[in-house]
Formats: structure tokens, C-alpha cells, sequence
């Protein structure tokens, strides 16, 4: 970033929230220890022109795959500038991030250390040394969860009742995570053959409407979906805390202002988590995920406790829920596509019209065709 040129600054505890903001040529600033890959995407598609953050990127509890995603991208990431100068900071000043220094317009010029390759690389091997004792925390706390969650696994759910149907139908649930855009990009010939039901988790159905696929049913706690996914027409489903919790369902606020009507499903876990349980509930037939959590690395980047639940969800499913680029490729595989029908009949009849055409007999044959249908088409 040429030291020269100036940039608006953006700035945000929330990473998904700073993202609704950003302009490409922003300068992101984050407060987001343990930078994960979904953020980083998110930052990355906003075409940031660089990203300061206040905590560490990468704290060497796991190896979180942020960071190098930016570096990547070719986005300056200068880390561990320290609350003091987050709070010292605010949107609309300009700055420029010069070496290890960022210099803002309003005379405070924090500073902190300029990842580079070689810093990441190293602090992700330390990261990676650590994993063991975080895959022991993970273990301990799903066997915590489950010894408090047992309904979970065991017991129906009182789900919400809905216009859509469900049962016997294969149901797509759309979640914004890593890799989602290139999941929707294999799903296109399955979309269009089995016609799934469309169940968006938050900004699921921004990812929907992206690809012009109006969602069936949004769930979620509303807090990174637009209004315009909201108005879209979808069923909408505010995931509230357990019930008994004196929290409610906050997501509930935002479409009362808005007007739209909605129902709340009390449930413990991730509204990723929860969507998976209406549908298998509602009698799905099969759940494909696109952009959902699978690997160890997705739990930890998640950065909370509770994806414990995330794995006792998959538990209760069972061979139910399939990763959309494993159905994908099966589609693939065993579907005869149109398209390559029509080049085979297409080849098997050139040697005939080549005949026809080379024949006056032929040529007064296909004349006759097209005047026929001139006439049958007046």
C-alpha cells in the first residue's frame, strides 16, 4: 500500500459486522484474536486495502488459517496494535500503514508487528504443536455438553410448524461459511434437477439471492442477513436461547420493526446446528450443507465452547446430511446430462444432413421441410 495515498478507516469489535460496512480501498480494523478463515473471506471479498487488528491474529492456540489467507490476497495485516489504540480510534479517519506503524489523520500513530510469511509460518507451527491440547479441551467439553444436553440426542423436538414443505424432499442448508460461493457453483445441475428445499442459516440467503435462488426458509439470530434477503418472501425463524433463558430470542426485535412475521425455535447450539435438526425433524430425506463446519480446524475457528453441539447434531443425523461437494460429484457421475445427449444426437445425424445437402434430391427433401414449417408457423 503506497505510503502516500491515504485510506478511510472502518472499524469494528465484530468482524462480520465491520464487513456490511466495508468499502473496497478500506483499511479493516478488527478485534479479532485468532483471525479464522471465514472472516478472513469475508474481509478478502470486501477488497480491503489492508487490516489492523487489535489483538493477535494468531495466538498459537490453534493454527487458524486467517492470517495466511490475507497475506495470500495480498492484504497487509499488521497485528496486536492493543485496546488502547482500538478505542483511540474510530470510522472515517484516514490512515496509512507504514511498516510496522499505522498513521492516522487525527496525529495517533499506533503500533504493533506486520505479519509477513515468515512470522505466520512460524507462529503456525507453533499452533500446530498446540493442537493436541485443544482437541483435548474440544473432547472434554462435547462430553460436558452432552452430559447437560442429552435431549439433544435422544429426545423429539417441539419444532415449529411451517407452510414448507419438508418431508421426503431433499433439503439444501446454506450457511456463509468458508467455500460456500464454490459449493453453490458444483450444486448448480443438482439445484436444478431435484429442486431442494432452500433453508438459508443468516446470511445463507444473501448467498441464495447471489446466485438469483429466492431462500424457502431463513433461520438465524438476524444479525449479518439484509433486509432484503429478509423481505425476499422466505419463512423466517428467530433461533432463541434455550427456553427458560431470560434472553429470549434478540433476533426477534429486528423483523418486529420491520414488520415481518416470524417464529421463534428455543433451542440450544448454533443456528447452523439447529437448522439441521428442523430439517431432519421435519422428515427430510437428505440435508446437503454448503458452507457448514466438518473438520476440527472449522470447530476451533468457530472460537466457542458451544460448537461442541455442532458435533452432537452430526451424531443425531447420522448418514442423513451430505457435504455438498460429495453431492456434487455423485450428481455428476451418475446424472446423463441433456446437453451431452444432444451433441451425440447431433453427431449421429451430421453424416445424414451432410448426404441430404450433398444430394439434389436431399436438398429439394429439406426445402420442402422448411417450407412446411414456414407455413405451420405463419
Amino acid at each position: 500500500m503506497p505510503k502516500t495515498y491515504p485510506h478511510r478507516i472502518r472499524k469494528d469489535r465484530r468482524t462480520k459486522n465491520l464487513t456490511k460496512r466495508l468499502q473496497p480501498g478500506d483499511i479493516a480494523v478488527i478485534h479479532h484474536p485468532d483471525l479464522d478463515s471465514t472472516a478472513a473471506r469475508a474481509l478478502i471479498d470486501c477488497r480491503v486495502a489492508a487490516v489492523v487488528n487489535a489483538s493477535e491474529s494468531i495466538t498459537g492456540r490453534y493454527p487458524n488459517r486467517g492470517p495466511e489467507m490475507l497475506l495470500a490476497a495480498g492484504i497487509p495485516l499488521l497485528d496486536a496494535i492493543g485496546e488502547e489504540s482500538f478505542n483511540a480510534l474510530s470510522d472515517n479517519l484516514t490512515g496509512i500503514l507504514d511498516d510496522d506503524t499505522f498513521c492516522v489523520s487525527q496525529g495517533h500513530c499506533p503500533t504493533g508487528v506486520r505479519l509477513t510469511s515468515e512470522i505466520v509460518a512460524a507462529k503456525m507451527q507453533a499452533a500446530h504443536a498446540n493442537l493436541s491440547t485443544e482437541l483435548d479441551k474440544f473432547a472434554r467439553n462435547t462430553l460436558d455438553y452432552l452430559n447437560n444436553e442429552k435431549s439433544l440426542l435422544f429426545d423429539s423436538i417441539d419444532v415449529p410448524s411451517l407452510k414448507t414443505k419438508f418431508a421426503d424432499r431433499h433439503v439444501l442448508i446454506v450457511v456463509r461459511g468458508e467455500g460456500y460461493k464454490d459449493d453453490l457453483a458444483l450444486l448448480q445441475e443438482y439445484l436444478r434437477d431435484v429442486r431442494p428445499v432452500l433453508l438459508a442459516v443468516d446470511g445463507g440467503a444473501d448467498a441464495l439471492l447471489e446466485w438469483r435462488l429466492k431462500p424457502d426458509v431463513i433461520l438465524g439470530d438476524m444479525d449479518s442477513v439484509s433486509d432484503a434477503a429478509l423481505k425476499s418472501g422466505a419463512e423466517l425463524i428467530v433461533h432463541g436461547y434455550a427456553k427458560g433463558d431470560e434472553r429470549g430470542a434478540p433476533g426477534l426485535e429486528r423483523l418486529e420493526k420491520l414488520g415481518l412475521p416470524a417464529t421463534v425455535f428455543h433451542s440450544p447450539g448454533t443456528s447452523e446446528d439447529i437448522a439441521m435438526l428442523l430439517a431432519d425433524e421435519l422428515g427430510a430425506k437428505v440435508i446437503v450443507a454448503v458452507g457448514t463446519h466438518f473438520s476440527l480446524e472449522d470447530f476451533l475457528d468457530k472460537g466457542r465452547g458451544g460448537m461442541a453441539s455442532t458435533f452432537l447434531t452430526r451424531l443425531r443425523i447420522g448418514s442423513k446430511l451430505v457435504d455438498a461437494k460429495g453431492i456434487a460429484r455423485l450428481w455428476s457421475q451418475q446424472r446423463f446430462h441433456l446437453r451431452e445427449l444432444g451433441l451425440l444426437v447431433l453427431a449421429a445425424a451430421s453424416p445424414i444432413l451432410a448426404v441430404l445437402l450433398l444430394s439434389p434430391a436431399g436438398r429439394n427433401w429439406l426445402r420442402m421441410i422448411a417450407v412446411t414449417l414456414g407455413l405451420h408457423f405463419q
